[in-house]
C-alpha cells in the first residue's frame, strides 16, 4: 500500500514517514502542496494525507484539483483542532475524512485503515495462491490453518508479489512499490526480505512458492507451491 504524505511541518512529516512505513507502508511525501500535487499527477497512491495550510498550493486546492480530474484516490485531510469551518470545506472540497491537529496516530493509522477497506470495491479483500492466504487490511497471513507472523515490510512485500501471482516482479519495481520512488538504500534489501518470507511463508510448510528468476526477479507460484 503506498501513502502520499503532504505536510510542510517537517517533524510531523517524518514522523509520519516512520510511522507509516513501520506499518508496512510505502510512504513518499512532500513538503509543500506544489511538490504535493505533481507527485499524486505522477503516482498511483492508495491514500493521501494532506495537510490545509501548504507553501504553494494549499491542501483544499489539491484536493479540489485531483477530483476536478478524476482521481479518487482516497483523502485524509489534517485540520486545525476545533476548526469546524476547516472541516466543512475539506469535505466540501473532496476529501473523505479527516483529522484535527494534534492527532493520535493510532487514530490516524485506524483512519487510513478504514479509508483502504472503504474504497476497495471487494469488502473483505484476501489475497490467495493455494493455501497460502493473506488480509492486507486485518495484517493476518495463513498457510492452510496456520497463522503466520510477519513484519509490516514482510508483509508489503508479499502483498505485492501475491497481486501479481504468476508473473515475473523485477526487483526494481517491488523496491519502487513497497518502498518508495526515492529510496537510495541497498537495493539488494528485496533480497533479503524475499529470504525472512521463505523461511516463514515456504520452508516450515516444505514448500517453495517463491521462486528466483536469475537476473530479472521474484515469481509467486500461482498454485502457492
Amino acid at each position: 500500500m503506498r501513502v502520499l504524505v503532504v505536510e510542510d511541518e517537517k517533524r510531523i512529516a517524518t514522523a509520519l514517514r516512520r510511522g507509516l512505513e513501520a506499518e508496512g507502508f510505502a510512504v513518499d511525501v512532500a513538503l509543500d502542496g506544489t511538490d504535493g500535487d505533481w507527485l499524486a499527477r505522477e503516482n498511483k497512491y492508495d491514500v493521501v494525507v494532506l495537510d490545509i495550510m501548504l507553501p504553494g498550493i494549499n491542501g483544499y486546492q489539491l484536493c479540489a484539483g485531483m477530483r476536478e480530474r478524476g482521481d479518487w484516490t482516497p483523502v485524509l485531510m489534517l485540520t486545525a483542532k476545533d476548526g469546524d469551518l476547516d472541516q466543512v470545506e475539506a469535505l466540501d472540497t473532496g476529501a473523505d475524512d479527516y483529522v484535527t491537529k494534534p492527532f493520535s496516530y493510532l487514530v490516524l493509522v485506524s483512519r487510513i485503515r478504514a479509508l483502504l477497506r472503504r474504497s476497495d470495491k471487494t469488502p473483505r479483500l484476501v489475497y490467495e495462491a493455494g493455501d497460502l492466504k493473506l488480509d492486507p487490511l486485518s495484517h493476518e497471513c495463513w498457510r492452510g490453518e496456520v497463522p503466520v507472523r510477519l513484519t509490516g515490510r514482510e508483509m508489503s512485500v508479499l502483498e505485492f508479489l501475491m497481486r501479481r501471482r504468476g508473473e515475473v516482479v523485477p526487483k526494481s519495481e517491488i523496491l519502487a512499490n513497497v518502498w518508495d520512488f526515492a529510496y537510495e538504500g541497498d537495493p539488494n534489501i528485496v533480497e533479503v526480505y524475499v529470504r525472512h518470507l521463505r523461511r516463514k511463508i515456504d520452508e516450515p510448510f516444505g514448500r517453495s512458492s517463491i521462486q528466483t528468476i536469475r537476473g530479472v526477479g521474484y515469481r509467486l507460484g500461482v498454485d502457492g507451491g
